[in-house]
């Protein structure tokens, strides 16, 4: 029988103290040098311990912060009313959004094709992070049209909410027409922002919401960490 690699066995103690509750979502582990006392060998066999453990989503490190235990996979509906707080919320995490850039400028080909624009006609676009209890669980981008929504980039400024934004702009309701899901690999900046390693495994969905009369109003993109997010379909 093959004898079990230093590294490994160190892995396993600490992923079966995961699994056991001894080590909870956002305990930060001991120091590599703490571990290597612990184990009785050099930081370098604890480093590429705790990477394997990165790889199985079981914990990530902070810059200058340490190693943590990863948060527990967020549950998160996609149905015909898809709202972030309210998917959040009732995976009984605490959600929060973060914008990074809303702009007002010209669309996008792919952008007036969705919200059946012309070329000419100009558009909200919003970045920005999501996150479940302080955690990053996505990056987003979200496209409105202008004219149908007068004053959304500020409605958006103000309240860090599409449903709330939306409603301020005159639509009190709005439903998913299309969302379409793919696998992608994060580069090095979606890496950063959702501080994950590069090439871990993103969950990219492409989406349109339309009003109440079947206007579309929002054409989304949203990348999801693949070890933070399990996506449900609801057909109801």
């Amino acid at each position: 029988m093959t004898e079990q690699p230093i590294w490994a066995a160190i892995a396993a103690a600490l992923r079966a103290e995961i699994a056991e509750g001894a080590r909870r979502p956002g305990d930060r582990l001991p120091t590599e040098a703490q571990l290597a006392d612990r184990f009785g060998v050099n930081r370098h066999t604890v480093r590429r311990g705790l990477a394997a453990l990165a790889d199985e989503g079981l914990v990530r490190s902070r810059r200058g912060a340490g190693v943590y235990v990863a948060p527990r996979s967020t549950d998160y509906q996609l149905g015909r009313r898809v709202r972030f707080h309210r998917n959040i919320e009732a995976a009984g995490r605490l959600p929060e959004k973060r914008f990074t850039l809303i702009e007002t400028r010209p669309a996008r080909p792919v952008e007036a094709a969705a919200l059946g624009l012309d070329e000419t006609e100009t558009v909200v676009a919003s970045d920005g992070i999501s996150l479940s209890d302080g955690s990053p669980i996505a990056l987003f981008t979200s496209i409105f049209p202008t004219d149908r929504l007068p004053g959304m980039a500020d409605a958006l400024a103000r309240v860090h909410s599409v449903t709330e934004a939306l409603r301020l702009c005159g639509v009190p309701d709005y439903v998913r027409t299309s969302t379409r899901i793919s696998g992608v690999t994060a580069d090095a900046a979606q890496a950063a922002r959702l501080e994950i390693r590069p090439g871990a495994a993103l969950i990219h969905s492409e989406s349109i919401n339309v009003d109440t009369t079947g206007r579309p109003i929002e054409y989304g993109q949203t990348f999801f960490v693949g070890e933070r997010v399990t996506l449900t379909l609801d057909h109801s």
